[in-house]
C-alpha cells in the first residue's frame, strides 16, 4: 500500500472518530447508531494497521 492511501486511511479514521463521538452524545453509547460507526472505525482501523504491517515488512 502506497504512503499516499495510508495517509487517506488516517484521515478517515479521525473523521470517524469525530463521528463516533457526536453519534454517541446524540444516541447514548448503547445506540444501534453508536455500535455500527464503532464497527466502521474498528474497521478502518484494522485496515490501517494491515496496511503499516505491510509497508514495514517491504521496506
Amino acid at each position: 500500500m502506497m504512503v499516499t492511501e495510508i495517509k487517506e486511511l488516517e484521515d478517515q479514521i479521525n473523521q470517524m472518530r469525530k463521528i463516533l463521538i457526536l453519534i454517541a452524545e446524540k444516541t447514548g453509547l448503547n445506540s444501534n447508531d453508536t455500535l455500527c460507526c464503532s464497527q466502521k472505525l474498528d474497521e478502518l482501523i484494522t485496515m490501517y494497521q494491515k496496511s503499516k504491517n505491510q509497508q514495514h515488512s517491504e521496506v
